[in-house]
Parts: structure tokens; C-alpha cells; sequence
């Protein structure tokens, strides 16, 4: 072997050149397929979340405890997209450019590497090689493969570490091993296979550093096991070492399996069908994918993103024609093995270490030991793929050496290594979207069929529905037992509100969920996601009110299967309040907390089952809660500062304003948020600011009914009843039948405009369309005594008596106007305004208005407002606060009792607001 030489700034910048070249187009795709898993929709990546969350969930970020959890723990590689998140947030370009310089990075440190059993020329040419193979589109191109990346650096700085552990005199140098062990633990943390490193360095030091051959060990051993002989004093410093290296590794073990608390991670046939087969078929199979990950290696012209279910047929006959594949493949790799072994030369170590990088990082994955959730991965390549450019480089130089084929070998080389780049300069490309990257994987294999579910998923996410759904399908007749293309089907048939064919595919999919079993546990045969098949048949058949139960038992059939599966627990809270069972939902958000205490939307969907439960102070608690989980959750910064709002306690107002604030900085287009803090502004006195907000809540939503009443009811209260009015005309466009503004106007137009016939208008409308509202027709009596019919005043005002005897203002009023009848010396006053006087001054009668109603009930829901409830109910509030009948006040008293007159409508208000139920958080 030749001693390592250094690499120099031209041969580094050659191949951050080259690697630049062949991945500068993938700066422009997104995040696609797993991206979304471990980047989207991963709050571990979020500053909000602490960082210890980072190392007790997995790479999906996923609690390592749950059943559900891939059991792939990554934390360190997690951390990078953390300080991506910190920079860029969710900007793919910054995700993708860390991977490109991490790959450079790898294929520099892989250079060095090969300079310890390649010359320098064939050491570039197998880094080159390296840096442009199109099998590392996946791990490069793809955000996830960054796993790859991490751990793949580690993992070389932790052999070149042990290469130098070999001091003068065949002496133990320990700092180079200690730092080994300390980089291979990194490396682990970064992906599993890291670990795999100590095999490299074991066959390292017994084949090349100590310069053993298997025939060498093989005598020794007899010699000692015969008595003949000792144990070498290399060979013990050689055993010693070893044995540091195994117990390092196995504690490295024994705290993987400590984290991944003795678990395997459930993994189903859809996923690795030969997983769940029988002998032979599951031996046949597993080691014919041996000879195909080769192939991809030697030829990666057909590379494919997703290679599960029926992308490879299973192997179930030893007389199948792909068991040839399988021995040729042995055959080779045995006969590279011996001549690797046996003979003491250069070449046959180059071989052997090729050799091995190639098959022992590859173990972890092979499905040899033990299952993994897929078939073939081009992204676990991306190590060993080291090993095989070492052994192309080396066969190379070998070719290369005799002058007849030296030319030859320079063409097909650097046709190699062109055509390599240019396909992965093109394979990137299949990378910029979802759907781009599974049409082109369904182009390669049309026997997948999540490949066609993906390619519908994709279309899904645009809205494009009609087409996503002729791919679900065409995934059901590739595949017709795949539970999750049937519920596919279902959930697309919903989204094109086709309910019944919906609930058809919901209950294919649900007969085709394995049976339960006496005495076996159930989430170890199924996938978790599959039991969603339960949630979203009881969501689509609760849309019928007569089939709640039905669809109550749904989830209890669920949580039945699976009793930590807190999706259920969730589902079924938001039914039971839907079924007026607030204790019971509340009873099931309980369970969930138990799954997961973490969880701040469990913690908002609680706060709103204590509003139904009329328990204000429980439900700003758990908002609270939910804020301190998360401080930018807009549902609870909306709602609790509502409820602070409708607690009317002054000391909260300036912590609702803050929330309000906050909401609106997150979500600025909702016209909610600047209504409320509209309504309290009006609450602090705060007009100017208050018309500010209102206007701006109109702007976003230009028929926001609450804020255009409550503008003009802002208007009239602080004297611009002028400005009122074309405001109340936009809320009679959008809503003719709003009463209180029909009421609003008619006492404007009456006392501001003097405009009796219009205000005249407005009662009767209230009238058609309410005939037993008071307050309308008192309002109308009013105008029959402006146009001096007192008699019809009379009549109208003994209609409106029977419709509310005991409300004594209208008694009074009557008794006025039979005052008048029966004086014979009736002359016209004119009447003050309504909301003006306290009362009636002489022979007045006022207009029943609403102008001191402070708002109409303000909603607690999450995305409209509502504020046509207890509409009468607030009108005869209003009705009983009517201006007492007190003679001959002066200026100072009525002032004086009109004071008193608006604070007690006021106190009325305040006891009148209900809040509206809040709609729960989507499922998540």
C-alpha cells in the first residue's frame, strides 16, 4: 500500500467544480416525498420547540416512545435543518445548497481516503466518480439524504482517525482511536449505518495495517489452539485494539436499542413485501435484491424514487430465472473475496477494503438480519457506492497500466463519468416537484402502486381532484388489497362531495384491515396509519346528524384496536361536543393529553369543552397552556383574547389587546382580528381607535356584517349619526333583513334627517319581516304620532301592549297619546331625539333605539362571525331600559338621568354577550 499523499487546492477545487456542475440545478427544486415528513410538517425544527425535544423524537420528529415511530434517530442531522429553519425557514434553495456542499465536502474527505490504497491519478479518478454517480441524485437532491451526507463524513473522519491509532514499533497510539470512537458515535447520530465504520477499521487493521492473510490467521490460530505456538505480541497489541473498537461499538448498541426502548418499528407487507413471506420466498427474494442494488450501481440509467410494494415481484420458486442473477452475483463477489484474502499484495487490500465498504454499511439495510420499511433505497447506497468507485478505479489502473488498452481506457473513463453527470444533472430535475418526481419513478415501474397514489397526492394538493383520482384508482387495480389507495379514494370521491361512493371506498378499505386476533397484538400487523380508515368513515357519515352513533362507535372501535391512538381520542372529543356530551369530550381530550401532554392544540381543544362546560376560567388556562407550547398558535391567541374580552374584567383588556395584536400579525388578511380589537377599543372608550380597526376589518371583508353595524353603531354614539348612515346603507345591501340596523337607520332618519317617511319605511320593513318585535312597532306607533294620526298611534301602541303587557314604557307612551286624544287643544311639539332625553318631557314619546347596544354578540369562531343570535332577545333588553316618563326635567337633570340611562344599557349588554361555540382545531 502507498502511503497517503495530500491532496492539494487543485484537486479540491476540481471536485467542488465538478460537483457544482452536476448539482447547480437542484438549488431550484423543493421539498418532495420524505422532504415533507422531515421538513414541513417537523416542528422539532421550529425554534419554539426545546431543543431536548430534538434527541427523544425521531428524524420525523415523531416521540421515539410512540408505536408509531420509524425508530430512525437522527437527532444531529435534525439540528441541521433546525439552523436552516433559523436562517430561511422553509426555503427549499437554502436546504438544497447545504446538501450540494456537504456532498463536495464527502468527496473531498473520500479523495483522501483513497489515497491509502489508490495512486494519486486512479485516487481522483475514483472521487470524480464518486461526486458525479447518478445514484446520489436521492441522497443529494433530496432534502432527507442529508442523513446520508452527515453521517458519511463523519464516518471517513472516523477511519482516517484509526489509520493513524498504528504508531513507531507496531506501538498503540490511543488518541486517534479515542477520537475514532468519539466521531463513529457521531456518525450515528447523524444515521445508523455510521456505525458500520468500526467493521472498516477491524478489517483495516488485520488485513492492511497488520498485513495478515486469512491463510496467515488461520495457521496461527491451529498453532495455538494445538499448543505449538503463541500468540504474537502484534497480533495481541492487533487483538487488544479490537477489542476496545467491539466494546465501544457494542455500548454505541446498547444505547441505540435504549433509545429505540426494545422496539422495532412496525413496518407492513405493502412496505416490504417479502418481510411477511414464507420460506423460501423470503430468502430468494432478500438476496436477489443483492444483485440488484449492484446493477443500479454499474448501470443507474433506470433509477426510481420508491421501489416498495410491487416494484420488484417476489422470488417464491428456487426454478425462477432471477435466482441465476443471484448466484452469478455470489459467485463474483466470493471469487473478489478469496483473491482478497488469501494473497498479501497491494492490489488484492485495494480489493478487500473496496470490498468491504461496499458490503458492511450496506448490512443495516440489506434485510439480511432484520426487516426495514423497503425494498431498495438508491439514498443507502451513497456509502457504499464508495467502495464500488474504488473498485472501478482500481480495475481502471489496472487496465490502463498496459499501453494497448491505455487509450481505450481514457474514452470509455471519461465517457463515463461525462454520461454520469449529465444523467444526474438531468435526474435533478425529477426532483423540483412531487409530481414530477413520481411521473418520472412510474416511467421505470408501473406495478407500484404507491407511486400511483403518490402521483395522485400530488395532483390532490393542487385542488386537481378529477385527475387525482383516476390515479387512486388505477393504484387500487395495481395493488386491490392497499388499504391506503382505497381510503385515497374515499377521501378524493368527499373532496368532489360524492358521498356515497366515498363511504363505499371507506368500507373496501375497512374489510380489508386484518382481523383481530386472540391473545396477538393488533398495531404490530398493521400499519398506524391504517387505522385511519375508522376516523375518516365516522368524519364523512357525522355530516348526517342521525348517525352520530354510528359514527361514535367508529372511533370507539378504533381506540379499541389501538388504545394510544390519540388521533381517535381527538376525533371523537370534537363529536362529543357535537352531540352536546361536553364531559365526555372532555373525558377524551383528557385521554389524549395523557399520549401526549406536548400537544398544543389538545390543550385548545380542552379550553373550548370548558366554554361549553360554561367555565370561562378552566378554558383561559388551558389557552394558556396552548400559548406556552406554542406562542404563535393564532386560534388560541384569537379566542382567549375574546374570552378575556367577554370576562370584562378591565385588568385583562390590556393582555387581550396584545394577543389580538399578536393574531394579527400572523394572520393579517382575517378581518376578525382587527373587529375585535375594534370592539375593544370601543370597550376602553378608545372611538378614533376603534373606527381605525373597523374600517380596516371592512376593507379585508367588505360584507363583515358585525363590524359595518358596529361602525355605524359607533358613529351614532359619539354624534356622527350623518356618517352613520351610508354605512348602514352597505350593511342593508349585503343583509336587507338585519333588524337592529333597520332600527338604527329608522331613528337616524327620524331624528337627525327628520326624514319620517323613510324611518317609516324601516319599521315596516322590521315588521314584515318580524311582526311581533316591540321594539319596531313601538318605533312605528312613534311615527303615526309624528304625522299627528293619533289614533292609529293609539291603535298601534295597544297591538304593541299585547304583545308585551308588562313592559310599562309602553303603557306610559299609551297613556300619552289618549292624553292627547282627549284634550281638545292638542298642539304640535316636535319630539326630542331618540337617545337624546331621558324621557318624556310633556306629551314626548321617544323612539325605542339602539344606540347604546355596545356590540352584537362577538364570535369566538375560528373563521366567521356570527352575530345574528339572540337578536330579540337583545331588543327586548333594550326595550325594558327605555326612557322613563319624568315632567319638566331641566337640562341638567336629563343630562344627568341620561347618563345613568347609558350605563345601565351598557351593564345590560355586557350581561347579554354570549359566546359563540368555537369551532376545533383541524385533526392533525
Amino acid at each position: 500500500m502507498e502511503k497517503m499523499a495530500d491532496i492539494n487546492l487543485k484537486e479540491v477545487t476540481l471536485i467542488v467544480g465538478v460537483v457544482a456542475v452536476c448539482y447547480w440545478n437542484s438549488l431550484f427544486c423543493g421539498f418532495v416525498f420524505d422532504d415533507v415528513s422531515a421538513i414541513l410538517d417537523n416542528k422539532d425544527l421550529h425554534p419554539s420547540t426545546p431543543l431536548k425535544t430534538l434527541f427523544q423524537n425521531d428524524f420525523w420528529g415523531t416521540p421515539m416512545s410512540e408505536e408509531r415511530s420509524h425508530k430512525s434517530y437522527r437527532p444531529l442531522t435534525v439540528l441541521t435543518f433546525r439552523l436552516n429553519y433559523l436562517f430561511s425557514e422553509l426555503t427549499p434553495m437554502s436546504y438544497h445548497l447545504l446538501n450540494m456542499i456537504f456532498h463536495a465536502v464527502v468527496s473531498v474527505i473520500f479523495l483522501k481516503v483513497c489515497r491509502l490504497f489508490l495512486n494519486n491519478q486512479s485516487s481522483m479518478i475514483a472521487s470524480l466518480l464518486f461526486a458525479v454517480h447518478p445514484i446520489h441524485t436521492e441522497a443529494v437532491t433530496g432534502v432527507v439524504g442529508r442523513a446520508e451526507l452527515l453521517s458519511s463524513i463523519f464516518f471517513l473522519a472516523a477511519f482516517l482517525s484509526y489509520t493513524k491509532s498504528k504508531g513507531p514499533d507496531n506501538s498503540i497510539v490511543w488518541t486517534p482511536i479515542a477520537l475514532t470512537v468519539f466521531l463513529v458515535a457521531v456518525a450515528t447520530l447523524c444515521k445508523e449505518q455510521g456505525i458500520t465504520v468500526v467493521g472498516i477499521c477491524c478489517v483495516y487493521e488485520v488485513f492492511i495495517a497488520q498485513g495478515y492473510t486469512l491463510p496467515l490467521l488461520c495457521t496461527t490460530a491451529g498453532q495455538f489452539l494445538r499448543g505449538k505456538g503463541s500468540i504474537p505480541f502484534s497480533m495481541l497489541q492487533t487483538l487488544i485494539k479490537l477489542i476496545v473498537l467491539m466494546f465501544s461499538t457494542l455500548l454505541l448498541v446498547v444505547i441505540r436499542v435504549q433509545v429505540i426502548q426494545s422496539q422495532l418499528p412496525v413496518f407492513t407487507r405493502f412496505d416490504n413485501p417479502a418481510a411477511v413471506s414464507p420460506t423460501p420466498t423470503r430468502q430468494l427474494t432478500f438476496n436477489y435484491l443483492l444483485p440488484v442494488n449492484a446493477w443500479l450501481l454499474l448501470n443507474p440509467s433506470e433509477l426510481c424514487c420508491d421501489w416498495t410494494m410491487g416494484t420488484i415481484p417476489l422470488i417464491e420458486s428456487f426454478l425462477d430465472v432471477r435466482n441465476l442473477a443471484t448466484f452469478i452475483f455470489f459467485c463474483f463477489l466470493g471469487a473478489l473475496g478469496v483473491f482478497s484474502l488469501r494473497y498479501p499484495s497491494n492490489s488484492s487490500k485495494t480489493v478487500l477494503m473496496a470490498l468491504s465498504l461496499m458490503a458492511l454499511p450496506f448490512i443495516p439495510a440489506s434485510n439480511l438480519f432484520f426487516p426495514v420499511g423497503f425494498v431498495v433505497a438508491e439514498r443507502v447506497l451513497y456509502v457504499p457506492s464508495m467502495g464500488f468507485c474504488i473498485l472501478v478505479a482500481h480495475g481502471w489502473q489496472k487496465i490502463s497500466n498496459k499501453s494497448v488498452f491505455k487509450k481505450l481506457s481514457w474514452v470509455c473513463l471519461s465517457l463515463v463519468i461525462f454520461t454520469h453527470a449529465l444523467k444526474t444533472l438531468h435526474r435533478n430535475w425529477d426532483w423540483e416537484s412531487e409530481y414530477t418526481l413520481f411521473m418520472s419513478a412510474l416511467k421505470v415501474n408501473k406495478n407500484n402502486a404507491k407511486l400511483w397514489n403518490n402521483v395522485g397526492h400530488a395532483l390532490e394538493n393542487e385542488k386537481n381532484f378529477e385527475r387525482a383520482l383516476k390515479y387512486f384508482l388505477q393504484a387500487t387495480h395495481v395493488q386491490p388489497d392497499d388499504i391506503g389507495a382505497h381510503m385515497n379514494v374515499g377521501r378524493t370521491y368527499k373532496n368532489l362531495n360524492r358521498t356515497k361512493e366515498a363511504e363505499e371506498s371507506y368500507m373496501t378499505a375497512k374489510s380489508l384491515m386484518p382481523q383481530i386476533i386472540p391473545g396477538k397484538k393488533y398495531a404490530a400487523r398493521i400499519a398506524p396509519n391504517h387505522l385511519n380508515v375508522y376516523i375518516n368513515l365516522a368524519n364523512l357519515i357525522r355530516a348526517n346528524e342521525s348517525r352520530l352513533e354510528e359514527a361514535d362507535q367508529l372511533y370507539r372501535q378504533a381506540i379499541s384496536m389501538r388504545p394510544d391512538f390519540k388521533q381517535a381520542y381527538i376525533s371523537r372529543g370534537e363529536l362529543l361536543l357535537k352531540m352536546n356530551k361536553p364531559i365526555k369530550a372532555k373525558e377524551a381530550y383528557l385521554k389524549a393529553l395523557e399520549l401526549d401532554r406536548n400537544n398544543a392544540d389538545l390543550w385548545y381543544n380542552l379550553a373550548i369543552v370548558h366554554i361549553e362546560l360554561k367555565e370561562p376560567n378552566e378554558a383561559l388556562k388551558n389557552f394558556n397552556h396552548a400559548l406556552e407550547l406554542n406562542p404563535k398558535h393564532k386560534l388560541a391567541l384569537f379566542n382567549s383574547a375574546i374570552l378575556m374580552q367577554e370576562s370584562g374584567e378591565v385588568r385583562l383588556r390590556p393582555e387581550a389587546r396584545k394577543r389580538l395584536l399578536s393574531y394579527i400579525n400572523e394572520e393579517p388578511q382575517d378581518a376578525n382580528g382587527y373587529f375585535n380589537l375594534g370592539m375593544l377599543a370601543m370597550d376602553d372608550k378608545k372611538d378614533s381607535e376603534a373606527e381605525i380597526w373597523m374600517k380596516k376589518a371592512i376593507k379585508l371583508q367588505a360584507d363583515f356584517r358585525s363590524a359595518l353595524f358596529n361602525l355605524a353603531l359607533l358613529y351614532s354614539q359619539t354624534a356622527k349619526e350623518l356618517m352613520a348612515l351610508p354605512v348602514l346603507e352597505e350593511l342593508l345591501k349585503y343583509y336587507p333583513d338585519h333588524i337592529k340596523g333597520l332600527i338604527l337607520k329608522g331613528d337616524i332618519l327620524m331624528n337627525q334627517k327628520k326624514d319620517i317617511r323613510g324611518a317609516k319605511k324601516c319599521f315596516e320593513k322590521i315588521l314584515e319581516m318580524d311582526p311581533g318585535n316591540v321594539q319596531g312597532k313601538h318605533n312605528l306607533c312613534v311615527v303615526y304620532f309624528e304625522e299627528k294620526d293619533l289614533l292609529k298611534a293609539e291603535r298601534c301602541l295597544v297591538e304593541t301592549l299585547a304583545l308585551a303587557p308588562h313592559e310599562e314604557y309602553i303603557q306610559r307612551h299609551l297613556n300619552i297619546v289618549r292624553d292627547k286624544i282627549s284634550s281638545s287643544s292638542f298642539v304640535e311639539q316636535p319630539i326630542f331625539p331618540a337617545g337624546k332625553t331621558s324621557g318624556v318631557e310633556g306629551d314626548k314619546i321617544p323612539t325605542e333605539n339602539v344606540k347604546e347596544i355596545k356590540s352584537e354578540p362577538r364570535p369566538t369562531q375560528i373563521i366567521k362571525t356570527n352575530d345574528n343570535k339572540s337578536q330579540s332577545k337583545a331588543s327586548k333588553q333594550l326595550g325594558k331600559s327605555t326612557d322613563k316618563e319624568i315632567p319638566h326635567k331641566t337640562t341638567k337633570e336629563i343630562k344627568e338621568i341620561e347618563k345613568k340611562r347609558v350605563a345601565a344599557l351598557k351593564r345590560l349588554e355586557e350581561i347579554e354577550r354570549i359566546l359563540n361555540v368555537a369551532q376545533l382545531c383541524p385533526t392533525l
